[in-house]
């Protein structure tokens, strides 16, 4: 059992995801790698990741789906 990768892509987003999983009782990890704060200088603003345990996907399924379709 491990983390799986359910989103890559813009901050809002991601936590919008992160808040209707949540919502499910479905514990998420949202992992920013932006380095903005450090190197103000570097514009180029990565993707933020959400990572859900495997034995929720099932439960995860229809609200990443539903999320995917309300874009």
């Amino acid at each position: 059992m491990g983390l799986i990768k359910i989103f890559s892509g813009e901050e809002i987003l991601a936590v919008t995801l992160k808040e209707r999983l949540e919502e499910a009782n479905i514990n998420v990890v949202l992992r920013n790698n932006n380095q903005a704060n450090v190197l103000p200088s570097i514009q180029t603003a990565k993707p933020v990741e959400l990572f859900i345990m495997e034995v929720d996907y099932g439960k995860a399924s229809p609200v990443i789906e539903a999320f995917r379709l309300s874009l």
